[in-house]
């Protein structure tokens, strides 16, 4: 049985969301799933449930690191936090997986301390997997790494593709350089050598692609560093909401416009869907010595239960190990 340590104290609603999410999961995969976090802020929650399913369980841990704390420094100093006793168990093998939705700087220095990277891979990226017109794209890095050099974007593309073949099913997956123009001598010297490594590899590179690119579905992993990656969908993420809101003042407008809405029920329900990040779960962050999925810190219980499944699918996939067999 698959073991997934969950961090149910650092979401913008938790425990609550977290620890229906685990208990959701609980009941629908075969996953030996533990709760770290304040035990008796997760027994509370449990109260509300009938029947506890008994592959969940809790691991105790009385600190909690704040979304707006600073990731470092509070590692070291709270080392009784839901986030480090999650990567401790980590560390020490006693799970296979982790999920936390908490502070994402602090997740990753934790983790990055504790398991270490893969050897090959110097720093860990965050894969976000966005929708397209043609399916699923994967961004990576969203925001792991901001100081990134150009080898570490090869070791994205590396990792990004190793991910996108064996969870998102692509076959040979299409890498694209996240750049200014798709003429291979734009961008600066640091994007202009990141291509060049990029392009000598063994990987199915295809060159430049712009930001108007991310959701058109031509590239399967679009290669970035931390900083770019996040600025890009922190805008994603905005433009999606100010366009539901301002379709719902349109559609408020007229008699006529609330029936077509009416008729077109269905539409906007499947899109949504697609759009709805919790149908995602989380977003894997690779390079590390072990497996994570980082949440995001607004976590239903829908996207805390898709988080879990993703992290048991990373493990019977062994991505690592597809990781490992491509960097050699």
């Amino acid at each position: 049985m698959i073991k997934i340590a969950v961090d149910v104290m650092g979401s913008d609603t938790s425990p609550r969301s977290d620890v229906e999410g685990a208990v959701l999961a609980a009941r629908e995969f075969d996953h030996e799933i533990i709760m770290v976090g304040k035990k008796d802020a997760i027994e509370k929650e449990l109260e509300k449930y009938r029947d506890i399913p008994r592959n969940l369980s809790i691991e105790h841990a009385p600190e909690v690191i704040g979304m707006h704390e600073q990731p470092v420094l509070s590692v070291r100093r709270k080392k009784l936090s839901s986030v480090v006793v999650m990567a401790n168990l980590a560390k020490e093998k006693k799970v296979d997986a982790v999920v936390s939705a908490g502070n994402t700087g602090a997740v990753v220095c934790a983790l990055t301390l504790k398991c270490r990277m893969l050897p090959g891979i110097e720093r860990a990226g965050i894969g976000v997997v966005m929708p397209s017109l043609k399916g699923t794209t994967l961004l990576i890095d969203g925001g792991a790494n901001i100081d990134a050099k150009p080898k570490h974007l090869l070791q994205y593309g590396i990792m990004g593709s190793a991910y996108s073949e064996y969870i998102l099913g692509k076959t040979s997956p299409k890498i694209g350089l996240l750049n200014i123009g798709a003429e291979e001598s734009k961008g600066t010297g640091f994007l202009k050598d990141a291509y060049g490594l990029l392009e000598t590899s063994s990987l199915n590179f295809i060159g430049n692609v712009e930001g108007r690119d991310l959701f058109m579905g031509d590239c399967d992993v679009i290669v970035c560093d931390g900083l770019v990656g996040n600025v890009a969908l922190k805008v994603s993420e905005s433009t999606v909401h100010a366009l539901i809101e301002m379709l719902k003042v349109e559609i408020r407008s007229s008699s006529i416009s609330k029936l077509g809405a009416l008729l077109a029920r269905q539409a906007f329900s499947s899109l949504k869907k697609k759009m709805d990040y919790a149908e995602y779960g989380g977003a894997p962050l690779l390079g590390i010595n072990g497996i994570c999925i980082i949440g995001h810190g607004s976590s239903n219980p829908k996207a805390v239960k898709n988080a879990i499944r993703v992290a048991g699918e990373e493990v019977n996939k062994c991505v690592n190990q597809h990781i490992l067999e491509k960097v050699k």
